[in-house]
């Protein structure tokens, strides 16, 4: 048998064939992470330990699915969001650092006034609606999708982290959420917002297998949802409640002038941890 050691070497050598060298290393020590049930530090340990048959049969697998360049994240079954661990399958988006950082921001608004009332749209794995009922213990917390298959792992995730999150089913371009009128504080999304015709820019491991429907705009129209989510938070939002986005930065200030045209005040953009226009805040003031 060989040694967790050896298997960790084979399969960088193997991941090196797709992946550039530091990659596939860091790819190749979550895999073993994963699968021993372990950290960086206990797999360091382990090395001079024999791997189990079913070890290798697990890392076999992993390897195949690797080399297809399908995301570690969906390989795994899991991907890291605000310091906790969230089940992703091909149906939802995995959950980006940036995200994080938008959701930071909500937290830290309300964070001294925690009974409030928050929807997210297009949530996808629920990373932002459960985050932020983790985070803010008192608010109450909704989270919609279109896709029943992504609200299945959504309504997973929060029952796997004892969160308590209201779903709901609709396609915000047709259909108005089912809440009370002027009923929320904050309205989040991270809607799709990559440009058709960026595709050709994009890794082949996200194109071929994360969910178009959760990525791309027609070239024509970028701000096609922002302008929905805008027009339909006017009817949600209590007077003086707010809108958060995450933006294609490209679009930044596009995206302040549209809501200023609605009648939105107090538009900000922020930058993410990379310096890019990456998120925007609202106000509604109410008519």
């Amino acid at each position: 048998m060989p040694t967790i050691g050896e298997v960790l070497a084979q399969l960088a050598q193997q991941l090196e064939q797709v992946y550039e060298q530091p990659e596939a290393r860091t790819m190749s020590e979550w895999v073993l992470e994963h699968f021993l049930q372990t950290n960086r530090f206990g797999l360091m340990q382990k090395r001079a330990g024999a791997a189990s048959e079913i070890l290798l049969e697990q890392v076999r697998q992993a390897q195949q699915r690797l080399l297809r360049q399908e995301p570690l994240q969906y390989v795994l079954g899991e991907a890291s969001f605000y310091g906790r661990e969230f089940k992703v399958t091909p149906a939802v988006l995995i959950p980006r650092p940036e995200t994080e950082e938008l959701v930071q921001w909500v937290v830290k608004t309300y964070e001294r006034h925690p009974e409030v009332r928050l929807l997210d749209i297009g949530t996808g794995s629920g990373c932002i609606p459960i985050t932020l009922a983790a985070e803010l213990e008192q608010a109450h917390v909704w989270g919609l999708d279109v896709s029943g298959d992504a609200l299945e792992v959504a309504k997973r995730n929060a029952l796997e982290l004892g969160q308590r999150v209201e779903w709901l089913q609709q396609d915000i371009l047709r259909e108005v959420p089912g809440l009370p009128p002027h009923s929320l504080d904050a309205v989040i999304s991270n809607p799709p917002y990559v440009l058709e015709q960026e595709k050709e820019l994009m890794r082949e491991n996200v194109l071929h297998h994360e969910p178009h429907l959760a990525l791309f705009v027609p070239n024509e129209d970028p701000l096609l949802f922002y302008r929905r989510i805008a027009e339909v938070a006017q009817r949600l939002l209590k007077p003086g409640g707010r809108l958060f986005f995450e933006i294609n930065e490209q679009f930044a200030q596009e995206t302040v002038a549209m809501l200023q045209a609605q009648g939105y005040s107090e538009a900000r953009v922020r930058t993410d941890l990379r310096g890019k226009e990456r998120m925007v805040a609202a106000t509604w003031a109410g008519n």
